[in-house]
């Protein structure tokens, strides 16, 4: 750490003392957010997993031969879907935060051209990030998956469409305990695109804060597809593994 950084981190922890929303030890460095660094350390990014599905980007604990898809994915409508890391420990919290302050930290924000400028996410025309209802949005004041959008066509550099796929209608938050098949009947048909001529012929990334049960992406994908886009891939913050 140089000179600089190590003053604007001693000026941090004097007039922002926090501590950990993991574990409430002493957060000691701004970039690391909400969390501590002993928690970033016990997180998992998947740039340092093997996947076991190309399309969906599951992880596995070893090397492992690649399927083309998988049961959990296999009808989904999204082409391939990747994230920065496993939804625990600091990710978690980092997640619950932008939840109720539109802020990524900038250990998350590094980390994104590794993956957004690889091959499997080349070619992108449009970012679009996944739609609130109405009520969701007044609720929480902004959206997060916009928070999310904004940086990642910084490193992409293809412009965010906010306007044209919509959340048609508002929906029961996922809770934790809720099955696949809960999930999907949660987002079937909420999804519409409302401006097609801007999505048609177009590759797109659909952008959101976490990837749990890929319900929502995959109607996301099947509404943008519907009306003419090209291709439909999808990148998220974090990735929920049962």
């Amino acid at each position: 750490m140089d000179l600089v950084s190590s003053l604007k981190n001693a000026v941090f922890n004097a007039a922002f003392p926090q501590a950990c929303h993991v574990c409430r030890n002493k957060v000691l460095r701004s970039e690391f957010g909400v969390g501590c660094s002993n928690c970033w350390s016990q997180t998992q990014f998947l740039e340092t997993l093997p996947i076991r599905c190309f399309k969906c980007g599951v992880p596995s604990s070893v090397p492992t031969f690649i399927s083309r898809d998988c049961p959990d994915c296999r009808d989904h409508e999204y082409d391939l879907a990747r994230s920065l890391g496993v939804y625990e420990n600091a990710m978690t919290a980092s997640i619950l935060h932008l939840k109720r302050l539109p802020v990524i930290p900038r250990i998350l924000r590094e980390k994104l051209p590794k993956v957004l400028l690889s091959d499997d996410l080349s070619g992108i025309d449009l970012v679009v990030p996944v739609p609130l209802s109405k009520k969701r949005r007044i609720e929480r004041g902004y959206n997060q998956a916009e928070t999310v959008a904004a940086d990642v066509s910084a490193v992409i550099g293809a412009p965010v469409d906010s306007a044209s796929l919509i959340r048609k209608k508002h929906t029961p938050m996922h809770r934790a305990a809720m099955d696949k098949k809960a999930r999907a009947m949660t987002v079937e048909n909420a999804f519409e695109v409302v401006r097609p001529k801007l999505v048609d012929g177009k590759s797109i990334l659909l952008v959101d804060d976490i990837f749990t049960s890929g319900s929502t992406a995959s109607y996301c994908a099947k509404a943008l597809k519907k009306k003419g886009a090209a291709s439909v891939k999808v990148f998220t913050l974090a990735r929920a593994i049962s």
